[in-house]
């Protein structure tokens, strides 16, 4: 099958002649329905039509099933498993340099958006406006800047905060630093570290919530255990992340609230089965393994609640390429294939505040298109497994329909 490129001219009424690309799918998922030999034209950034109307000479892939450009709502781009032969001073360069390859990994599962949740030297700033700026290729990016952490052991930094005044005051530091969204840690729990002990109080969580919300930015807390989240809840947070063992009111509270639950279970999954590589001590496995079972069984009881979800797999190290993995969970917790395909498109996009133009494939959408073989709707790791071509806003950036 010849995949070439193939522009047409487009006539629109009132308007002049557009130069546009036209593709023809098996199966089109815009993420609300599926739609049988449909094609996709696309203009410049955008696009422009979808539907099963006749264009003569579009290009051929009935082969595969279009989905929507996916989105990860918590990554950490620039986390490189080995810096021991770059020095001190030179890591923050290096980092943004070394994190090229994590993004190329990502964008070959069919993600096409990030939004990262906390880097060191506001690495993820730069890295975004590479990428941006066309300097870079990889997803688009929404970012954090540093996570707020509590001080500890009498280290601070320019992520620390202690007493309302101050978080207020890191917060908007960070956002004047260039940050999209604010993250942070409400608990311990990190790695290895599944402990939840709250680390921020609730006046705290609450004042990280007004700056950020008054300064038009969403907020996401990070948070292992239930207290922690349900203070966050309490405080009206956008996104709570990992968090387990939530009550029933905390749960109930979330779903009324519109919060949505990025509960992040693959990551420790990866965790598992990279202990030695990450040289954690065998008695990590359990504690691990335990938290696995425990987060899925919190995600069952927030999906029945009729909590909202949306897809992140917290990818680290040398995780990059699994990003997407985290949607076989959300069928294991009892969603179908499509529900678990929304957390990834229309829900992750609204928690982004992008939900007019990223996250469906409709007209005047951004035209980030990901192409599986096979039935997503039907199996799940297709869409996980078989990622075959990607656009990401009108160009592509990865085709392996070839031989």
């Amino acid at each position: 099958m010849k995949n070439t490129a193939l522009f047409l001219l487009v006539f629109l009424p009132g308007a002049s002649v557009a130069l546009a690309q036209a593709y023809r799918f098996g199966h089109v998922w815009d993420g609300e329905k599926m739609m049988d030999n449909a094609v996709i034209v696309v203009e410049k950034d955008r696009i422009q039509s979808v539907g099963a109307a006749g264009v003569a000479g579009a290009i051929d892939m009935t082969k595969y099933t279009a989905l929507p450009g996916l989105i990860d709502v918590h990554t950490h781009m620039t986390y490189v498993f080995d810096m021991n032969q770059i020095s001190a001073a030179g890591r923050g360069a290096a980092v943004v340099y070394l994190s090229r390859d994590n993004a190329r990994k990502t964008l070959e599962t069919g993600v096409t958006t990030v939004r990262n949740l906390g880097a060191s030297n506001y690495e993820d700033i730069a890295m975004r406006d590479l990428i941006n700026a066309g300097l870079m290729e990889g997803p688009r990016m929404y970012v954090s800047g540093y996570g707020l952490q509590i001080t500890r052991g009498g280290r601070g930094g320019p992520q620390t905060a202690d007493g309302p005044a101050e978080v207020m005051k890191v917060v908007r530091q960070q956002i004047g630093a260039g940050a999209d969204v604010i993250k942070m840690y409400g608990s311990t729990g990190s790695g290895q570290d599944v402990t939840g002990f709250q680390t921020f109080t609730y006046e705290e969580i609450k004042a990280a919530v007004e700056a950020a919300h008054a300064m038009g930015k969403t907020i996401a807390i990070h948070t292992y255990g239930p207290p922690a989240a349900r203070d966050a809840v309490r405080a009206g947070v956008d996104s709570i992340e990992h968090a387990t063992d939530m009550d029933d009111d905390t749960i109930a509270e979330m779903a009324r609230k519109k919060i949505f639950y990025v509960p992040t279970i693959d990551h420790n999954r990866y965790y598992v089965d990279n202990a030695k590589l990450l040289r954690y001590p065998p008695s990590a496995i359990g504690p691990l393994n335990d938290y696995i079972a425990r987060n899925l069984e919190t995600a069952k009881k927030a999906f029945r609640a009729g909590v909202r979800f949306a897809m992140g797999s917290d990818v680290v190290y040398t995780m990059f390429g699994e990003n997407t993995r985290e949607l076989g969970w959300f069928v294991k917790a009892g969603m179908t294939p499509e529900q678990a395909l929304k957390t990834a498109t229309v829900n992750a996009a609204e928690l982004l505040h992008h939900e007019n133009e990223l996250g469906s494939l409709k007209p005047g959408y951004v035209a980030d298109i990901c192409a599986v073989e096979g039935n997503p709707l039907e199996d799940i790791d297709v869409a996980i497994y078989k990622v075959r071509w990607v656009m990401k806003a009108g160009r592509v950036v990865v085709d392996k329909t070839r031989p």
